[in-house]
């Protein structure tokens, strides 16, 4: 037993094309052919918009749900990481809820896979249904170098639970200025074959503390109690300071990029060139007011992908509000290219290309059918996004 689907437009995961052409899966949703309308026979179901493979959300926050709309826009960073930590509080209970709400609208939206970061075992329950593909970041942070080896043997701990429930999990850093260079030694040891991430050069601040050790990053320090006896200045950016051990890893994917230079990109590809540069305008929109420099991106040939961060910093877990917010700012960018961003790039980027992505012959990517776009490629306000399968 077939399905037969038939849309205005369809995208493949790497092209857009017309009409006329009818994508065949079997029933649950595994690709079978992409076939001219006259080879496709009957009981086609017909569409207008675009249909397209799932997206793959590269960066959220599924922890932090039950956080929406409790931390005021254009906090600022530091204002903004302060509040996650007070507000982590809260009755297991409301997380719980928080969850699996979240995980359901990027279900409905057309999200098939996340990359998800996990500073506690609160999703797990959850993602042992794999209602969606999970790969979860065990993020680690310390500054007191003394804790490192413990902060090691926990993230062991909770990576090992991911993995005993069919979960993919990997041990990663959540920032430079917040790993201490003892706790990036042992973290390095552990990358391997995996996909790490890393929140990276969100501020212009950051990049000042590490070439010179000034800037508001001390007095954040200095109000949680940081000592910073043993940090010196580099005289690079923070993201060329801890390249280093970064590029032991087989994938990386970068998030926000906001502060990135070219140099900085140069140095990524020369050293690590399996890596992914991630865009979560929502996000930086909602804490800094900044966009990433997509054009400086796509200028030196960055492979780009798309996450929605979590809802402690965005209005939506969707990746077409994503894909509005670029295009709002980049007009010229094809959609085929953002879209590429969303579904085969994030797919390569988890390592999970092989079923997710494309409309490949075997592949069970999912399908999204895109409505609102106009003949230019343009979304609207109302644009969206609904899973059909």
């Amino acid at each position: 037993m077939y399905q037969k689907f038939q849309a205005t437009q369809i995208f493949t995961g790497t092209e857009l094309l017309e009409d006329q052409l009818v994508l065949i899966t079997q029933k649950d949703g595994t690709i079978e052919a992409l076939v001219g309308i006259e080879e496709a026979g009957e009981d086609i179901q017909n569409f207008e918009g675009i249909i397209s493979p799932g997206f793959v959300n590269a960066h959220c926050h599924l922890e932090l749900s039950h956080m929406k709309g409790m931390i005021p826009v254009h906090s600022g960073l530091q204002e903004f990481v302060k509040q996650i930590v007070a507000l982590r509080k809260v009755e297991e209970h409301i997380v719980e809820e928080a969850i699996i709400a979240a995980e359901n609208e990027m279900y409905q939206n057309g999200i098939v896979a996340v990359g998800d970061i996990c500073n506690t075992l609160d999703t797990l329950s959850q993602k042992q249904k794999h209602k969606l593909a999970y790969y979860s970041f065990v993020e680690l942070y310390d500054l007191d170098p003394t804790r490192s080896y413990d902060k090691i043997n926990a993230g062991i701990k909770m990576q090992e639970a991911f993995e005993q429930n069919c979960v993919r999990a990997s041990l990663v850093p959540h920032a430079p200025y917040s790993v201490s260079f003892n706790l990036w030694k042992l973290l390095s040891n552990h990358f391997g074959a995996h996909t790490i991430t890393m929140h990276n050069q969100e501020t212009m601040d950051e990049n000042e503390f590490f070439e010179k050790k000034t800037g508001s990053f001390l007095g954040m320090y200095e109000r949680t109690n940081v000592s910073l006896d043993f940090f010196e200045a580099t005289g690079l950016s923070s993201l060329q300071s801890v390249l280093p051990y970064f590029k032991k890893a087989a994938s990386s994917i970068l998030v926000h990029n906001s502060f990135t230079s070219k140099e900085d990109i140069k140095a990524v590809q020369k050293e690590m060139p399996n890596s992914f540069w991630c865009l979560c305008p929502n996000a930086n929109q909602y804490i800094e007011q900044t966009m990433p420099p997509i054009d400086l991106l796509r200028t030196n040939n960055a492979e780009i992908v798309i996450g929605t961060d979590s809802y402690a910093s965005n209005w939506s877990l969707n990746m077409i509000d994503e894909i509005k917010t670029i295009q709002k700012h980049n007009p010229s960018i094809p959609l085929a290219e953002m879209l590429g961003w969303a579904s085969i790039n994030g797919a390569r980027a988890l390592q999970m290309e092989k079923g997710l992505g494309s409309f490949e012959k075997g592949k069970k990517p999912g399908i999204v059918l895109i409505k609102g776009a106009d003949t230019n490629g343009l979304l609207s306000k109302t644009s969206s996004a609904q899973r059909l399968i």
